[in-house]
């Protein structure tokens, strides 16, 4: 009996459950994209304005990341934790980090890349890239794990 079946009905979980590495995997290689695509506007709104807005598909790969994380826990708990974790820490990375670009504009300086989301989101590639692409390693892999 799986714990969780009263709270959530998991039936559906075991369909979409081998889906969620791939979809996870292409969310963040769209939310790298976003967030170049992100930078460029706000340099241009950094020229032009006293502040930067966020850019909404950006918004919309970020919280896509956290609800897809979220639901990599229910399939896979151990890795879905350790998933989220990374996923929360670069959304909140990415909070702080349009904040920053707005003092930036505000006060008439360079804009600067948003460095620490880009390391938080290359670590969350690293971690998907490992689930949705393990098949590739796999046989490398498994040459030095002792069964």
């Amino acid at each position: 009996m799986d714990p969780l079946q009263f709270l959530v009905p998991l039936g559906w979980l075991s369909v979409v459950g081998p889906v969620l590495p791939y979809a996870i995997f292409v969310m963040t290689v769209a939310n790298l994209a976003t967030r170049h695509l992100a930078h460029r506007r706000h340099v241009e709104q950094g020229r032009e304005a006293d502040s930067v807005d966020a850019y909404t598909p950006h918004v919309f790969t970020n919280v896509g990341l956290v609800l897809l994380s979220f639901l990599f826990i229910l399939d896979s708990p151990v890795s879905g934790t350790i998933l989220s974790v990374l996923v929360l820490t670069m959304f909140i990375a990415d909070f702080f980090e349009l904040e920053a670009r707005n003092v930036e504009a505000r006060n008439d300086m360079d804009i600067e890349a948003p460095k620490s989301s880009i390391a938080a989101s290359l670590i969350v590639l690293v971690w998907s890239s490992y689930y949705a692409l393990f098949f590739v390693i796999e046989g490398f892999w498994n040459q030095f794990v002792v069964a």
